[in-house]
């Protein structure tokens, strides 16, 4: 077949050509139609670039063939249903070629219009410089930072899998699709993608086929400046299913590939060799390809090689919108399908179909958190992480989709559920290994979240959140509701010493847009901890806990801890008219308890305030935040055994901050915190401090 080859191309005929607003006339193929095709994703690519004046126009040109290939005739997919939750789903890891992706939605129907694709990289445009879950219709997952994609796919043939064990019945297989993605030189370098696919050869995940777009080409050069190492190989010690395709135009050779993939049991990686900015007869080839404009005149040739008359920019020849339609027409035939069989499944197994649907609309079990545990201070002292175990197995015995695990710390974590199995290679079960793996972890929870029909959480110390923390803020960027479990938080952990004692990371995690982080400190406010955590559905939910034991708080009636709120009022003084107010969080809240105690005995009046979320708090009622913090008490003293910053936010210009501004030490618990200055005594002592400062008369006002 014409065009399959090498630099061979179709001419089509320019005596008849569109415009882009429709009111001329056509351009037709004399050959190939599917290289016609090829050829319109090239040329769009190219003009959203140049009109945008920035992007990445050489990735989309080369990877053209095996994309459409992809599209026209393994994709399962329905525009009319973009979340119909047994599509196949695509991942454009190579983020950077988000015109590739753009182009394909616009051809496919996905109701993305030319006027969006002229608008690439735009304010407002539903087609952002890289790919965004929620913006753009079709898109399965935000990517661009590289290896991210490869690894939330990952997560995405996880939860297929887990999914068909639960649900699937003999001759009703109501969950059986693939993960394909596209991914690239830079994200085979990336060590997240390393992690993810060590992972997915041990769980023999078969869903999964990536195209791997091997063009030898990256910003600063060809690949082998850095990168040398024999990915086919790697792969196979992974466990991986590996092909080679060695022309990106042979249509033939990837069909077959593709055909191959899905039939094998192992994940399957298939290499095409591509050009770069295939068709540019100067820049062809080249780093001048990737990452910006390939200019007017470099445009124009290509255009010419194709056969493309010199204008209107944005072309898609009637031929192309008529043979893509047609192959969306056959694709979507599979979600018909289904939905007979979907209908005979809810016949036969009405519980399981209502259970199903239940699961992939995020609704949790009526009366779910009926089993949370109450404790009381005869249950004390306990650390934070053993409640979050205890509160974690209450909910998983009515929430049968939260799966999760560890990355090789679930006994330090309590972040097992007893009596579940492991998912393993030939295996099912709730229980994840993730391995010393923490941020394909991170990735991987994101993927689980995305697919939809499970509640996926992942545990770490809190130092190793650093490890992972591209994959969080992902999931906070996309709004998804992964959960994310790091106990050891603070220099309590002890004597495994500064390298593996938290101190900036609070504030690091709080500075993060859209991730509420909850500091629980008692047992009780850990499993209120946990309702926010399973409630919450806008974005990822950090739950740092404490590896030492902490006294049950005393409350009156054994009343709920009001997590929720963000920060409410502990402890007040009797004649409630409190001088000022301690604020603290997890272990140090009984630090402010006990100090607070102190202050009584020389006559001073201050109340305990509570706040495990600065977050939560934050989007109280103005009402609320100034009852907790009364705006007339302005002596305040927060105490947190991490980094001071963003406490003065609530402090205010009166107050104090008892905090950490240096790395921990080695030694026990209790040393360190007498030590760094985190006792009663000595936040006593400096909540006196500042209420003499407040008491001293002003020089300038007396002036």
């Amino acid at each position: 077949m014409a065009g399959r080859r090498g630099r061979d191309v179709t001419r089509i005929s320019t005596a008849r050509s569109s415009r882009p607003d429709g009111s001329a006339v056509q351009v037709e193929p004399d050959g190939d139609i599917e290289l016609l095709c090829i050829n319109t994703i090239r040329t769009l690519s190219m003009d959203a670039v140049e009109n945008a004046a920035s992007g990445h126009p050489g990735a989309p040109m080369g990877m053209a063939p095996m994309a459409y290939l992809l599209w026209t005739e393994f994709l399962r997919h329905d525009p009319a249903d973009p979340d119909w939750v047994d599509r196949d789903r695509f991942i454009l890891s190579a983020g950077h070629a988000s015109m590739l992706l753009y182009s394909l939605l616009h051809l496919s129907g996905y109701g993305l219009e030319l006027d969006e694709l002229k608008a690439f990289r735009r304010w407002g445009s539903r087609t952002p410089g890289h790919p965004e879950f929620g913006v753009t219709p079709g898109v399965e997952v935000t990517t661009g930072p590289l290896g991210q994609g490869f690894a939330t796919g990952v997560g995405m043939a996880m939860a297929e899998r887990l999914l068909a064990d639960r649900f699937n019945r003999p001759g009703l297989e109501i969950v059986d699709h693939c993960v394909y993605g596209i991914v690239s030189d830079g994200d085979l370098m990336e060590g997240i993608s390393s992690e993810a696919a060590s992972l997915a050869g041990h769980l023999m995940l078969s869903k999964i086929v990536y195209l791997y777009d091997s063009n030898g080409i990256t910003i600063d050069g060809t690949t082998d400046l850095a990168f040398t190492e024999d990915v086919e190989k790697r792969f196979r010690a992974y466990g991986w299913h590996v092909q080679v395709v060695e022309d990106g135009n042979d249509l033939p050779g990837i069909r077959l590939a593709l055909e191959e993939a899905i039939e094998d049991d192992r994940p399957s990686l298939i290499t095409v060799r591509t050009e770069i900015g295939f068709g540019a007869p100067t820049k062809g080839g080249k780093p001048e390809a990737h990452g910006a404009p390939l200019g007017r005149a470099e445009v124009q040739a290509a255009k010419s090689g194709f056969g493309w008359p010199d204008s209107p920019d944005f072309l898609v020849p009637a031929a192309v919108r008529t043979h893509i339609e047609a192959s969306v027409t056959r694709r979507r035939k599979a979600r018909s399908g289904w939905l007979e069989r979907f209908a005979r499944y809810t016949e036969a197994h009405p519980l399981d179909a209502a259970e199903f649907q239940r699961s992939v609309a995020g609704d949790l079990p009526p009366g779910w958190d009926l089993g949370l545990p109450v404790f009381g201070t005869e249950d004390g002292p306990l650390a934070t992480r053993k409640a979050s175990g205890i509160a974690l197995n209450a909910i998983a015995q009515s929430v049968p989709e939260l799966v999760g695990g560890s990355a090789d710390l679930a006994g330090s974590n309590n972040s097992a559920i007893d009596g579940a199995p492991y998912l393993e290679p030939l295996t099912s079960g709730r229980n994840i290994h993730f391995g010393v793996r923490e941020h394909a972890m991170g990735a991987t929870l994101n993927g689980l979240a995305l697919h939809r029909g499970l509640r996926p959480y992942g545990a770490t110390f809190l130092i190793f959140s650093d490890y992972l923390r591209p994959a969080l803020r992902l999931a906070a960027l996309m709004g998804v509701p992964s959960i994310f479990v790091f106990t050891h938080d603070s220099i309590g952990l002890g004597e495994d010493g500064p390298t593996h004692q938290p101190v900036e990371h609070l504030a690091s995690l709080r500075a993060m847009p859209n991730l509420v982080v909850l500091r629980p400190g008692d047992a009780n406010e850990t499993v209120q901890a946990w309702r926010v955590a399973m409630t919450h559905r806008s974005g990822p939910v950090a739950l740092c806990l404490s590896r030492q034991d902490l006294p049950v708080m005393r409350r009156t009636a054994r009343s709920r801890a009001p997590v929720e709120r963000g920060a409410y009022v502990l402890y007040d003084p009797p004649e409630g008219h409190p001088e000022l107010i301690l604020i603290g969080t997890g272990s140090e809240i009984h630090v402010c308890l006990e100090a607070a105690r102190l202050l009584e005995s020389v006559g001073i009046s201050p109340r305990v305030v509570s706040m495990p979320s600065w977050e939560l708090f934050e989007r109280q009622q103005e009402s609320y935040r100034c009852a907790v913090l009364p705006p007339e008490v302005q002596v305040r003293l927060a105490v947190e055994a991490g980094s001071p910053m963003g406490w003065c936010r609530w402090v205010g210009p009166a107050g104090g901050i008892v905090g950490l501004d240096r790395f921990g030490a080695s030694a026990p618990a209790e040393t360190l915190f007498q030590r760094f200055g985190f006792s009663p005594e000595a936040v006593a002592a400096r909540a006196l401090e500042l209420l003499e400062r407040a008491e001293e008369p002003d020089e300038n006002e007396a002036t």
